[in-house]
């Protein structure tokens, strides 16, 4: 099981009132939206990430693992992660509230199920979820808290059995892990690699030894990544000026924040908030 830091997260809404319960189809991407799985990025919400078909890449909290047909990752509020298709995905999204009824795990888990029984059995439990979700009838709320605690302590038990990827939590990962757990919790504070570094009592140069170890890319790839999905998220989602969304992510001018988003992207704010 992934042992992470656990920083405070105060960009995470903490309250249940604007949050609920989702089952969702893993998104199908075209290249103008691949961003929204592979860039750096977290849910305010636990989630759920079921692959049903296909293979790729998943880094969760600074560490990468291939996932295959039947893994399922399990990912608490605010962890930072990322995935690459290889070809077409299939699999569901499953968003819980954040109740603490619910005793979800703490700590990113990756699954990997070789039984058919145990397919079955979780894909039952997800679809129990959905038909309640989309079903309008009494105690609604009683039985999707009762649907999402059965599932919760189903996933407890098989992370109590021998279906954990392991991904070796050597000196090199433990310390990517906390570096990404610092990057979400002040990546809009305009903090560099330096300053993470030197946070964590290590070398620059050491850290992104580590990182490329621990998930393949730099220390400054993955602070350049979750800042710049958060940056694209703002554009498409909100209608907030380039100036603001610059200030809101750290950046020392709105200038700066555009060359740097044209070199990440190949466009600029503006271009690409018209197309998204």
């Amino acid at each position: 099981m992934i042992q992470i830091f656990s920083p405070n997260r105060p960009d995470i809404n903490s309250g249940l009132k604007t949050q609920r319960f989702r089952v969702e189809p893993l998104p199908r991407l075209t290249p103008e939206t691949r961003w929204r799985t592979e860039a750096m990025r977290s849910h305010a919400q636990p989630v759920l990430l079921w692959f049903t078909r296909g293979q790729g890449r998943i880094t969760v909290a600074g560490v990468t693992q291939g996932f295959g047909p039947h893994h399922a990752v399990f990912l608490p509020p605010g962890t930072m992660h990322g995935y690459d298709m290889l070809g077409q995905v299939f699999g569901t999204s499953v968003f819980f509230l954040r109740a603490p009824e619910l005793e979800l795990p703490d700590q990113p888990v990756h699954l990997r199920f070789r039984e058919v029984q145990q397919q079955a059995e979780l894909t039952a439990m997800i679809d129990n979820l959905h038909r309640e979700i989309k079903e309008d009838r009494p105690e609604k709320d009683r039985a999707l808290m009762a649907h999402a605690g059965l599932l919760s302590i189903w996933l407890k038990r098989q992370a109590g059995q021998e279906n954990i990827q392991d991904i070796g939590l050597d000196a090199a990962r433990r310390l990517a892990m906390a570096y990404s757990a610092l990057i979400e919790r002040d990546f809009r504070s305009g903090k560099t690699v330096h300053d993470y570094a030197e946070q964590l009592g290590v070398t620059p140069t050491h850290l992104t030894r580590c990182c490329n170890v621990a998930c393949g890319r730099s220390a400054s790839a993955l602070l350049t990544d979750r800042l710049h999905f958060e940056a694209r998220r703002l554009l498409a989602e909100t209608r907030r000026p380039v100036k603001a969304i610059a200030a809101e992510l750290g950046f020392r001018s709105a200038a700066y924040f555009t060359r740097a988003f044209q070199k990440q992207t190949g466009q600029t704010p503006s271009t690409f908030r018209r197309r998204a």
